[in-house]
């Protein structure tokens, strides 16, 4: 589902990700563990065809990015640091106004059954600027998730969710991988990451320093496994 052999990004003369190669199939959870700065969010991004790669290849679901990020977008749904919400629409405005971008069918009963699994159901007459961080968040993974994406791509998604919108996640992420769809996500909880995925790439200055199987590793032994990963990147 997703390819990327040899991707490298620079900014100006600084190197970021340095011939990366990764790989994710069709219902796979891939879950990308590193130190601030390793490149984490710069290579969602390039996935998410909001950033143009300096050099390498990339595919998703069989289409070349950047040449065909329009089609990409179609398939994907992305959780980043920038919500990409409207602050003077109500949370049903904004998704209505996603839904008809995506061409949802039977888009109103979507966006009702989107509100109601974030949880904003009741709220959603009011303005989004008049939500909180963490109301905000939930309406982000709605509208990521509006369309029924193939590939769902998140860089921190848990940042600002209080407890009951923790759980809420968790559920839609299985949920996701169950029905087959692919998800890659950044994060820096250890202990969530080996509960959630599949995998664990471990991503150290700009290339993908290790990868684990969650069947072949515990809990306990993540961490020795996360600071080795990193220490052999840093010598």
């Amino acid at each position: 589902m997703i390819e990327v052999h040899n991707l490298e990004k620079r900014f100006g003369i600084k190197p970021v990700l340095k011939g990366l190669n990764f790989q994710a199939s069709s219902g796979e959870f891939v879950a990308i563990l590193g130190p601030n700065g390793a490149g984490k969010t710069t290579f969602l991004r390039i996935l998410a065809s909001l950033s143009r790669p300096s050099s390498g290849k990339i595919r998703i679901s069989g289409y070349p990015i950047p040449a065909q990020a329009g089609v990409v977008r179609s398939l994907i749904g992305v959780v980043t640091h920038q919500p990409l919400l409207y602050g003077d629409l109500s949370a049903e405005e904004n998704l209505f106004f996603y839904g008809r971008m995506y061409d949802v069918a039977k888009l109103e009963n979507r966006v009702c059954e989107v509100l109601q699994l974030v949880g904003l159901y009741n709220r959603r007459h009011d303005l989004v600027r008049t939500y909180s961080r963490g109301m905000q968040q939930r309406l982000t993974i709605g509208r990521a998730i509006l369309h029924k994406p193939v590939v769902m791509l998140f860089d921190e998604p848990y940042t600002g969710l209080d407890q009951d919108a923790v759980i809420m996640l968790d559920g839609i992420l299985r949920d996701i991988v169950a029905s087959g769809h692919t998800v890659v996500m950044t994060s820096h909880d250890l202990s969530r990451a080996v509960e959630l995925a599949s995998r664990i790439d471990v991503l150290s200055r700009g290339l993908i320093a290790a990868s684990v199987h969650k069947q072949d590793i515990t809990q306990d032994r993540l961490i020795s496994f996360y600071r080795q990963a990193v220490a052999e990147t840093n010598p």
